[in-house]
């Protein structure tokens, strides 16, 4: 678990540990040297009715060391969509904003018929949880899973017989929805990075559960009794 002061409303609620904490001007990431991509990002959902275009000006992140760094190369021919943690379509009111959504360390190595399936859908769906009337803030936390039993694949180039960027097997999406009277609910998501077929709600798990998946501690600044039911809580979405 990692205490930071809460200079960002994006941490009103925690942060979890990361190799490498990135502030960007509109999320916050946590990244993974092990793993060569973040073990989460966080974000406010932006409502903005100003939308810009989506810019897909998909670059490196200069700021991780090269060793550890994502490369355009590195998807090229992959078979795997440079998939968004903070999707574009949430962050849409100047351009910066939507181009500070494509940097690499906001990209996860995703299955297209996931990432443009019930990857997408879900997106969706916080947005229209955030569109609600009586939503006051929508907050989300996204990342990877990785299951050790289970053999990992592998994207990049092979140069020297370095370890790439390993491929997911599953994504987490945890949303905290704080609504005008202060009332808080949790909505976790475990995915399988792989097309679906299933209803989105079946995917629906606690948010305990992710914690136990990903080794990270979600929303740590929620504490007692009240937000330990809600950490353990199947709720639908």
């Amino acid at each position: 678990m990692m205490q930071l002061p809460s200079i960002r409303d994006e941490l009103r609620y925690g942060v979890p540990a990361a190799d490498q904490v990135l502030f960007n001007r509109y999320y916050i990431l946590g990244y993974s040297y092990y793993f060569r991509q973040a073990k989460w990002a966080l974000e406010i959902v932006n409502d903005s009715f100003d939308d810009v275009s989506r810019l897909n000006n998909f670059r490196p992140d200069y700021r991780i060391p090269e060793m550890y760094r994502a490369d355009l190369v590195d998807y090229e021919k992959s078979g795997y969509d440079r998939g968004h943690l903070v999707s574009s379509a949430n962050q849409k009111e100047l351009e910066i904003q939507n181009s500070e959504t494509f940097l690499l360390s906001n990209m996860s190595p995703q299955f297209p018929e996931f990432n443009r399936g019930i990857w997408k859908a879900l997106e969706q769906k916080v947005r229209k949880l955030n569109s609600r009337k009586d939503i006051l803030e929508t907050y989300v936390i996204s990342g990877p899973i990785f299951y050790f039993d289970t053999k990992v694949k592998c994207i990049g180039k092979d140069d020297a017989n370095e370890i790439n960027i390993p491929v997911p097997h599953a994504f987490f999406k945890s949303i905290l929805s704080e609504s005008k009277t202060g009332a808080i609910k949790m909505y976790s998501f475990i995915l399988p990075n792989e097309e679906c077929t299933e209803k989105l709600n079946d995917f629906a798990v606690s948010t305990r559960k992710i914690e136990r998946y990903t080794g990270i501690y979600l929303w740590e600044n929620l504490v007692g009794s009240k937000m330990d039911k809600e950490k353990v809580k199947i709720r639908k979405l």
